[in-house]
């Protein structure tokens, strides 16, 4: 049986994300690089390619009320984790060993929504606080198998409705919950759960508040 989505394979491209949405014509479409000139990640931010790695963005149309979009993101991390056996750490980035090795962004608009996936597959001398999936390089087409692999699944998780959403999972997954962490612009506090609707659950000095990933920004554990 044929995949539930149409794919793009690309050596290299300004963004995946923009493809995907272009490319979008009513049935889903995945996009696989194996690097971006343009690529970005949440809240504008760069993100630098590793000399073996995987882009990729999946465009599609969920049958999802609006207000719960902000679980696709953590949709797409559960995905990713179980492609490659990663940590998640709230709200979009990928974890191996403590060091960040991908990134999840996902941009919605006209009911489209465009979930991409960032991955370092191998980097022999990566910056500091960077590394990768693979110790040594895996070839070109690990990229593919990845992203087809990723893609799969969050179709099957979005399938499922925001009711259905992997919490459980989610929350084992996590390298955040149970963690001191600070957040712009002065917010610090101990992360104890994740949210019924996706948010991350934190006790600071004034009692337990709910941190949504729209609504703050550098989370970053202590």
């Amino acid at each position: 049986m044929p995949p539930p989505y149409s794919v793009l394979h690309l050596e290299v491209t300004d963004s995946t994300q923009d493809d995907a949405r272009d490319a979008f014509g009513g049935r889903p479409v995945l996009v696989v690089a194996g690097g971006q000139r343009a690529g970005r990640g949440r809240a504008a931010g760069r993100w630098e390619n590793a000399p073996r790695a995987m882009a990729a963005s999946l465009a599609f149309r969920p049958e999802w009320e609006p207000d719960s979009l902000p679980l696709i993101p953590l949709l797409a991390g559960v995905a990713a984790a179980r492609a490659v056996d990663c940590g998640l750490k709230w709200p979009n980035d990928l974890i191996v060993d403590d060091l960040k090795v991908g990134g999840i962004l996902v941009e919605a608009s006209d009911g489209v929504v465009v979930a991409g996936c960032g991955m370092n597959l191998w980097w022999p001398d990566p910056p500091e606080g960077f590394g990768a999936m693979f110790s040594a390089d895996p070839g070109p087409a690990a990229a593919v198998e990845v992203a087809e692999s990723w893609a799969e699944t969050l179709l099957t998780l979005v399938e499922a409705g925001p009711q259905g959403w992997p919490r459980d999972e989610y929350r084992q997954r996590s390298v955040t919950v149970g963690r001191e962490i600070t957040w712009s612009p002065d917010g610090a506090g101990r992360a104890v759960d994740i949210a019924a609707d996706g948010g991350l659950v934190v006790v600071t000095h004034e009692g337990r508040t709910t941190l949504h990933a729209g609504e703050i920004r550098h989370v970053r554990m202590v």
